[in-house]
């Protein structure tokens, strides 16, 4: 008969209890658990059953607890059998033989084994300092490296950078996880995304994911390791770091040379530039931000106050190395590249001799301006025949965006409904979301209708590539009906023809990105590009200056990247 306690069925029949024990035998994965709560389970080898007399087990990986079991100390045995966790009762060693080094010892038999259905109650978390990449596969093939926060029988925990939320959405089957743990074991696990929450702060994404079509074996492998991410966890403990031998699963193959800075799972070192690295703060504030609102949230103020004072204070500190970092961020998603450049350029553009708080409020609307578009479905952005449905559900991003900025009572809402509200209308009435015209559009609107343009040309759309800055401004002066030409003269003057962030080839047949500009826009500074691609650290070549710059030549051409 079973009774109930504590979420386990106590089973009592003797041919079951020897079925249960048989299994564990088999399986390996077994855990003794001293009865003192402060002791986390060790795994152990159960060697055999003599029912209804005594249990044989190898204590020779707990060899420091042997004095304590032998002094009377209580234990149980945990582990997994028929597809369910068991636990014996508590016992006592009933006798110890130490032979060719190893440890055997015999055990009273239990008169009950106690059985627990929720496996996910066996829930093993790693600590700080216990590290164990996981890389989420989708079936289309899409791959996304997270960490693994805990382990259980039933399924995993993992945190993975805010990009993976796209694998996730578009995830209709079961997806592949492979876990690599410290000491090169390697593991593969089909498994369902269950639930995601997001950390702001740190700009992660922590996904619950349930384990589906499992194998014995892989049932096996999953306890094991997560009896071991237990046992590597309680060394960590600070009264028991001396005397806890370590998990082999997390033994160090070799000490890596030095640690990977990252923020919200990028690795900074990828990007081109220091100004680059320091620019992903903002872009990973973005990301994070994105996927809040397409989740509910409003904009977070302190957030966009704070990034909003960190990009201007990169602006004040070198102005093109900042325009030339916005131009370094291809691994972030196309609305926060956007938003960045959109921001850096407009300030640049207007930002002058005007007050802090007027630039500040320039820099968040800038930001965010284009984060409404997350809000809509994203249906029409891949419509093949953009028609005026798909027009007028796209245009309800800007009031959409609009709504959930109440929180941000220090932005200005006359510059957020310039830029924001504005950055779409045209001269002629053919913009959104007001259709306003000429005298009716504020002078900032028109400046930024002029900068979210280039940039929008800047990088490759569905239904074009991406175009060089003498494309996009010929464009732009054959339209002098929708975009106010004082505007395109003054970004032209104050950008040059070849402006910072351009790639440009030279007569000497190199390509190099222009980092620096003279007064007469001629190149200062540019640095070699191994190829026609986004400027990315291990895609760059030497920064050539001074005397060295003429060796290149002149430049013939601009080339177009998409960044």
């Amino acid at each position: 008969m079973a009774v109930q306690q504590d979420g386990y069925e106590s089973v009592t029949s003797s041919s079951a209890i020897s079925a249960y024990l048989n299994t564990m035998i088999e399986s390996g994965g077994v855990s003794l658990c001293l009865a003192s709560a402060e002791v986390r389970p060790e795994p152990i080898v159960l060697m055999e059953q003599h029912a209804g007399n005594a249990l044989v087990m190898d204590l020779s990986s707990v060899d420091y607890l042997l004095s304590r079991l032998q002094q009377g100390e209580k234990f149980f045995l945990r582990g997994q059998s028929q597809g369910k966790v068991v636990r014996t009762p508590l016992l006592s060693l009933t006798e110890t033989r130490h032979s060719g080094g190893r440890f055997l010892c015999c055990s009273d038999y239990p008169v009950t084994i106690e059985v627990l259905q929720r496996r996910e109650s066996f829930r093993a978390q790693l600590r700080m300092g216990m590290v164990v990449p996981v890389a989420v596969i989708s079936a289309a093939g899409e791959s996304v490296l997270g960490e693994l926060r805990d382990l259980s029988q039933d399924g995993c925990q993992v945190e993975l950078p805010l990009i993976a939320r796209g694998v996730l959405a578009e995830a209709d089957s079961p997806i592949k996880f492979t876990y690599t743990f410290p000491n090169g074991t390697y593991f593969e696990v089909q498994g369902v995304a269950r639930h995601q929450t997001i950390d702001p702060e740190n700009h992660l994404l922590r996904a619950g994911f349930r384990f589906v079509d499992c194998s014995s074996e892989q049932e096996r492998q999953i306890w094991y390791f997560v009896c071991e991410i237990e046992r590597e966890a309680a060394r960590y403990k600070k009264e028991a770091q001396e005397e806890r031998q370590p998990s082999p699963l997390f033994e160090q193959l070799g000490k890596r040379a030095g640690s990977t800075e990252r923020v919200g799972r990028r690795d900074i070192q990828r990007y081109a530039t220091p100004m680059a690295r320091r620019l992903v703060k903002v872009a990973a504030y973005l990301d994070a931000q994105l996927l809040l609102l397409q989740q509910g949230s409003d904009i977070d103020s302190r957030q966009l106050s704070r990034n909003a004072d960190r990009l201007l204070m990169l602006h004040e500190e070198d102005r093109e190395a900042l325009l030339f970092a916005s131009r370094c961020l291809s691994p972030e998603p196309l609305l926060v590249r956007h938003g960045i450049a959109v921001a850096v350029h407009l300030l640049d553009l207007v930002g002058g001799n005007m007050p802090r708080d007027v630039r500040k409020a320039i820099v968040a609307s800038g930001l965010i301006h284009d984060l409404g578009k997350a809000l809509v479905p994203q249906i029409v952005f891949k419509a093949p025949n953009f028609e005026a449905t798909h027009r007028q559900a796209m245009s309800e991003h800007v009031a959409l965006l609009m709504d959930r900025l109440q929180n941000c009572q220090w932005l200005s809402t006359s510059i957020a409904q310039a830029v924001i509200g504005g950055v779409n209308e045209r001269l002629d009435g053919s913009g959104y979301p007001g259709g306003l015209t000429g005298e009716d559009i504020n002078e900032l609107a028109k400046a930024s209708a002029v900068v979210d343009v280039v940039e929008a040309m800047r990088r490759d759309r569905v239904d074009r590539p991406a175009r060089t800055a003498q494309q996009i401004y010929r464009h732009l002066l054959h339209h002098p009906h929708q975009f106010d030409p004082r505007w395109i003269k003054r970004y032209i003057e104050h950008f040059k023809t070849l402006p910072v962030g351009s790639l440009a080839h030279f007569s000497s047949d190199q390509l190099a990105w222009i980092m620096r500009l003279h007064g007469d826009g001629a190149p200062a500074e540019v640095v070699l590009a191994r190829d026609v691609e986004p400027p990315l650290r291990d895609t760059l070549g030497a920064s050539v200056s001074g005397d060295a710059l003429e060796k290149l030549g002149r430049p013939v051409r601009e080339v177009a990247v998409s960044t």
